[in-house]
């Protein structure tokens, strides 16, 4: 699926480097069909990292994507800067004045805080509240899924005594889920995080399907029964060097944190990791576009 973003993108010199189809303004309008409208809320400090990620994985499908990036207006970047925000970014006001296909909210650094504690909170939630009605499809990932569980559902995250990192193993709950369709029997999540789900408060609520769930990582995977939300709680978008560069930055940081779990070979930090999740990666975004979003929403957004 080509994806439409602007030309001077960074992430779009990249991904044209891996002959991921990426397809500019100008050429998107001579094309005569209704893209669709995915919007990012990009949560993570590394913009431009995040991007680069979500949008290799949105890509190379057959039909056209236009991709709107979307930031907080309650919450100052300190690691992007805003000249780059504004050339590149809708603040968050704008996406109410329109509809879309899918949106994709995040993860973000900010776990161990109580979610009405973290500054954009609020405003994030407004968003959620304009996806149930607004958006046809909403994937949430990492923190990202604790918030929109927390804020729907009322499901609480739980803290963990140590940080969870580490590629972790998963099986399907349930058969014949689309969103899962081509998986192994068993397949690989990358987790970065300090919140867990209790699977008993997910059972608990009627409205939510388990989809997936790790004999180490806990509940990964839910959905909505409506097929209007799913919830991952790792990161299938991660790159091979992203968990290798969470640990030396806080090791740095001086920082307690436990050695990625399957991860390093023969977890000698000396030796370069290498991606078994990416086919995955590729599979789950791939049937989230086409049987959650390409097949399930209606021609014309007004309709939603």
């Amino acid at each position: 699926m080509p994806i439409k973003i602007q030309s001077d993108l960074p992430a779009c010199h990249t991904l044209e480097k891996e002959n991921i189809f990426v397809m500019t303004e100008k050429r998107a309008a001579t094309q005569d069909i209704r893209p669709l409208k995915i919007a990012i809320v990009n949560l993570m400090p590394t913009k431009e990292v995040t991007e680069t990620q979500l949008l290799r994985l949105l890509g190379n499908t057959p039909l056209q994507i236009e991709i709107s990036l979307v930031r907080m207006e309650n919450h100052e970047s300190k690691n992007t800067n805003d000249a780059y925000l504004d050339k590149f970014y809708i603040p968050s006001s704008e996406i109410f004045k329109q509809k879309y296909d899918g949106m994709i909210i995040t993860g973000a650094p900010v776990e161990q805080i109580p979610f009405e504690d973290v500054d954009y909170w609020d405003e994030l939630c407004s968003i959620m509240d304009y996806a149930k009605k607004s958006v046809y499809s909403t994937l949430y990932v990492c923190w990202g899924s604790f918030a929109g569980l927390y804020h729907h559902y009322k499901i609480n995250k739980q803290p963990l005594e140590r940080k969870m990192s580490g590629i972790f193993m998963n099986q399907r709950t349930v058969d014949g889920e689309p969103l899962l369709r081509g998986f192994d029997d068993t397949f690989p999540i990358p987790q970065s995080r300090h919140t867990t789900l209790k699977k008993e408060d997910v059972l608990a609520c009627k409205d939510l399907t388990i989809l997936a769930e790790s004999a180490e990582a806990g509940v990964t995977i839910i959905k909505s029964k409506d097929n209007r939300e799913i919830f991952m709680t790792g990161h299938l978008e991660y790159d091979t060097l992203t968990l290798a560069e969470e640990y030396y930055r806080d090791i740095g940081k001086g920082m307690n944190v436990p050695l990625p779990k399957n991860y390093f070979p023969t977890n000698n930090v000396n030796r370069m990791p290498t991606s078994y999740w990416r086919a995955t990666a590729h599979l789950f975004y791939s049937n989230w576009l086409n049987y959650y979003v390409y097949q399930a929403t209606p021609f014309n957004l007004s309709s939603l």
